[in-house]
């Protein structure tokens, strides 16, 4: 098993078997009901980041977008490339909050998802992502993100991230919310343990 350095990714190349079976089971539609309206319609540019096995990336394959799967766990990342064979998805070895290889692409996207992301990442690396993302946000595209909030599983790095801060963060990149939500956790260990969902989305705000 190889050993990641990336921090937030703690704990995640260990359980990477259980994970790989527990995420495939997942609907799309169900995870992502409190957001489906705020999908692009017509076919576009998704960036995927923090795409595990490429579930999301997947259906959003399936729509017709092309789609840049972002995942910096190997042992999430090639099961997933096996899993989600698509001539429209590329995958990138790459993390937050620098995106470094994403960055030398030199592309923007109508729509950047960011599901079970954010709370991976501490305060000065929120800071310094989000400038990052809204950097590859084209004119009209959507940034979509959750906050999960409740008990850390064993070995995992996560911060219980508020709504208000990463509303705050993205006003200094002049993106303004269009949509706030929350929702229990659709995972059942999850609704045991209390573990409940903040779902956010930006676009740029309009002059």
């Amino acid at each position: 098993m190889n050993v990641n350095k990336v921090s937030g990714t703690e704990g995640y190349a260990e359980m990477a078997d259980y994970l790989v079976q527990q995420w495939q089971e997942i609907s799309f539609k169900e995870h992502h009901a409190t957001v489906l309206h705020l999908l692009p319609v017509t076919p576009g540019r998704v960036l995927d980041i923090g795409s595990g096995i490429g579930s999301d990336a997947a259906a959003f394959a399936a729509m017709g977008h092309r789609v840049v799967a972002v995942e910096p766990v190997s042992e999430l990342r090639l099961p997933g490339i096996a899993l989600h064979d698509s001539a429209l998805i590329t995958w990138l070895d790459d993390s937050l909050p620098d995106l470094s290889l994403l960055s030398a692409r030199n592309e923007t996207f109508d729509l950047i998802m960011l599901s079970a992301v954010w709370m991976h990442l501490d305060e000065l690396q929120r800071q310094h992502a989000m400038p990052r993302l809204a950097s590859l946000m084209n004119t009209s595209a959507t940034l979509i993100l959750s906050l999960r909030h409740g008990p850390v599983p064993a070995g995992r790095r996560m911060f219980d991230v508020s709504a208000a801060e990463t509303i705050g963060l993205a006003a200094l990149q002049n993106l303004e919310p269009i949509l706030h939500a929350e929702a229990p956790s659709i995972q059942k260990l999850n609704q045991q343990s209390g573990v409940t969902w903040t779902r956010l989305a930006f676009r740029h705000a309009t002059p």
